[in-house]
């Protein structure tokens, strides 16, 4: 009963049911009084909807944190005459009493409860109403659903001073329940007598008692003329249950395999036990006898095994028992057993821990009831994606992803599972995976994120991401990738490894994205996120890629968005910048970070004004002289003043420096700077640089724009000479060369510009016919 996670496109089908659970109002039902779902009263939906309606529900309550459960959703459901409803699958704390209540009129077929520890007894009196129609019922794990509360007291008061007790129901029993076939009760609370339990249903063809202790099992054979599957996974098994079963013969699927972990068992498996199941239960196609161990040798001495080519034929298998089946089996579950390692094993699908089919087959197996074991076969998994080359990628994803949202709240599973998708999703596997494949990784390394600040999780989860296209590739959940990285950057104790991952994430992802998108996550306190870590850094006196991408991230995330420029300066961003300047004066790149982030606050108007202090303009002046990473300290530093520059002079309110002296170093700066400098800067727009083409109030700043562009076409003329001639630059440069308040030397290098653009256009023009 287990969603797989897949690589096909979604069915319209599929598509419709999550458009309409997402819009329930707006589709099928309306709100009454602003808080009750009604279904509109012209609807009738078939059963083949209404499934689908309810368990994709289920679904997406468990797996996606956006999605918002309806407290009357099961309500729709409760009348057969406009929504039938026959084969549901309902897990965890998402369902209640009053849920299954509400659907009680409906005809049921198959009913899967798992793991729902909030049904109480009055479930069970639920169950009574679909005993007439019922085939398949699953209650694996539901923990609580066999007590009922007990109020001792009657009344208020004594209920205060005795709150409910939880007391033992002991007389419910399947009487009633004719069509029942396919039974769970896996894990059921010690005390129920599964014996009189069963004893009302005429014949079972299906019976899982995982978990459960049984001394007495006789009361099996009541159905040995009917029983194909017996599940007994972690049952502490004797001689006498070794006899019972022997008796089933009509048994296709037997399962006795159980955790070898989880305590000690007497009971060892023996040649004697396999020869009495081969010879007994003919009809059996599939067996598990994971985690057991052998007390005898079973395996065939390898000098009697037939070499050559690995075979699946009973006849050669190198577990002596088998050699007695008349075909193969279809599954033989050998996980955490020493046959699994032998060559010839009889049948077409084995679980173990030999190889990589077998560990995904073991995955495949265990994952929805059995998450002990299926974290470990995902931690071989593991193993095998980082040591070796995973030969079935595809596969592995897919049984890694549907772990993962099946065991959302299991700690191991988290830990292994987003250790094992950062190898699964690396570089080298790239190409053989789609979006949607890589999108539903997303998810559920998000899913993760969310559910545990366990550092581990936390860790593989942000290492993950990193093998992703950022931001392209999470586009699809920006905002909640943004606010889970900012959330771990804001936690007061602080793993290092994790918070450098964490701020390189983000600096990616408000790296050459929307302005709109930049403003969103301004507005969930990135700006103030990345100022707290510079802060903490300074106080360490410590400048590492965490000082160094926080400055980055600011410098991307306030590019052409004056609010979040805005928010920079509001938070003492500049008081913090000649903090580091002067703790770190050697530090090219950190230097080179903040001079950028400035270059952005500078072109926003509105905010000049609070740059115009002598001491800044006095750092920025010497900072004209910086040799920090070539030429980039110095040019930013430049922009800053040509920006500030061209807001005239009156409005320099300072006396010191002069603003003549500072042109003057401006244009000594400028002059010194190579033409030619490969650049470590990054342009989406010329806009703010084009503004200083049109002006005759600071020819500097004009120059400084010039030889930007210069530069710029002249070193990367591919990414460049299209964008200057989209935004119109060359109507601008022709213009200036046209003024007389420009300087000569600005003039020419302006036509030199011209000229570069118009070869490029004519190198590039299609002449293909």
């Amino acid at each position: 009963s287990l969603k797989m996670a897949s690589d096909s496109p979604e069915s319209l089908m599929t598509l419709c049911t999550d458009y309409c659970l997402r819009n329930l109002e707006g589709t099928l039902c309306y709100l009454l009084d602003n808080e009750t779902l009604r279904l509109h009263p012209d609807i009738f939906l078939p059963s083949e909807i209404c499934d689908k309606l309810v368990n994709e529900y289920v679904e997406l309550v468990k797996t996606d944190s956006i999605f918002e459960p309806h407290e009357s959703f099961f309500t729709l459901f409760s009348d057969p005459r406009s929504t039938r409803l026959a084969r549901i699958h309902l897990q965890e704390h998402i369902v209640q009493d009053q849920d299954l209540e509400a659907i009680r009129k409906q005809d049921l077929i198959e009913l899967y409860l798992t793991n729902c520890e909030k049904l109480t007894a009055k479930s069970l009196q639920t169950l009574v109403s679909f005993s007439h129609t019922l085939i398949s019922l699953s209650l694996f794990g539901c923990s609580n659903i066999f007590y009922e509360e007990e109020n001792p007291g009657g009344c208020e008061d004594d209920c205060l001073v005795n709150p409910t007790r939880q007391v033992l129901v002991k007389d419910f029993t399947f009487e009633g329940f004719s069509r029942l076939r396919i039974l769970n009760l896996g894990r059921l609370i010690e005390g129920v007598n599964v014996e009189t339990l069963l004893r009302p249903l005429a014949s079972l063809a299906a019976l899982d008692l995982s978990g459960i202790q049984l001394n007495d099992v006789g009361f099996l054979t009541q159905w040995k003329d009917s029983l194909v599957s017996l599940v007994l996974y972690n049952m502490d098994l004797s001689e006498e249950h070794i006899q019972v079963i022997a008796q089933l013969r009509k048994l296709r699927h037997l399962d006795i395999s159980r955790d070898h972990l989880s305590s000690y068992y007497k009971f060892k498996l023996t040649r004697r036990v396999l020869n009495l199941f081969v010879e007994n239960l003919v009809n059996l196609t599939s067996l598990d006898i994971s985690g057991h161990t052998m007390l005898e040798n079973c395996t065939i001495p390898s000098m009697e095994e037939k070499m050559g080519q690995t075979s699946i034929e009973p006849a050669k298998s190198s577990i002596a028992p088998f050699r007695g089946l008349k075909r193969p089996l279809q599954f033989l579950g050998l996980f955490e057993t020493s046959l699994c390692r032998l060559t010839h094993i009889p049948a077409y699908k084995v679980s173990g821990d030999k190889n990589e089919e077998q560990v995904l087959n073991a995955i495949e197996a265990y994952t929805e009831h059995r998450p002990e074991i299926t974290s470990r076969a995902i931690n071989l998994l593991f193993d095998i994606a980082r040591i070796e080359r995973c030969s079935q990628l595809l596969r592995a994803l897919q049984l890694v992803i549907t772990a993962l949202k099946c065991h959302k709240d299991d700690k191991n599973i988290q830990v292994t599972g987003s250790a094992a998708l950062f190898y699964l999703t690396n570089s080298e596997y790239r190409m053989e995976q789609s979006v949607k494949l890589r999108r539903q990784v997303i998810q559920v390394v998000l899913n993760g994120m969310e559910s545990y600040q366990e550092v581990t999780v936390q860790r593989n989860c942000c290492l993950t991401l990193c093998n992703f296209s950022i931001p392209e590739e999470l586009e699809f959940q920006y905002r909640r990738v943004n606010e889970l990285l900012l959330n771990i950057l804001n936690q007061s104790r602080q793993d290092e490894s994790i918070q450098r991952i964490a701020v390189h994430l983000c600096n990616a992802l408000v790296c050459q994205v929307d302005n709109d998108h930049k403003e969103a996550v301004g507005k969930m306190g990135f700006v103030m996120t990345m100022l707290k870590l510079i802060q903490k850094k300074l106080a360490d006196k410590t400048c590492d890629q965490v000082m160094e991408f926080s400055w980055s991230a600011l410098w991307n995330i306030t590019d052409e968005t004056p609010d979040n420029c805005e928010m920079f300066l509001n938070y003492s961003g500049m008081k913090l910048f000649l903090e580091c300047l002067k703790e770190f004066p050697e530090k090219q790149e950190l230097h080179r970070n903040m001079l950028g982030l400035l270059g952005n606050v500078a072109e926003v108007k509105e905010l000049r004004p609070q740059l115009m202090t002598s001491q800044f303009i006095s750092v920025f002046s010497n900072l004209l002289e910086s040799k920090a990473d070539g030429i980039e300290v110095s040019y930013n530093a430049c922009g800053v003043l040509s920006h500030i520059m061209f807001d005239g002079l009156e409005a320099w309110g300072i006396c010191e420096p002069h603003r003549e002296e500072v042109v003057k170093r401006m244009w000594a700066a400028i002059q010194s700077w190579d033409i030619n400098s490969r650049r470590n800067i990054n342009y989406r727009s010329f806009e703010p640089i084009l503004r200083l083409l049109p002006q005759g109030i600071s020819p500097v700043s004009q120059h400084w724009a010039t030889w930007a562009l210069y530069n710029l076409v002249s070193v990367y003329p591919d990414k460049y000479c299209p964008l200057l001639i989209k935004e119109g630059g060359i109507p601008l440069l022709k213009d200036m060369i046209k003024m007389a308040s420009a300087r000569q030397e600005t003039k020419e290098m302006a036509r030199k510009v011209i000229e570069h653009c118009s070869n490029f256009k004519e190198e590039n023009m299609d002449t293909s016919r």
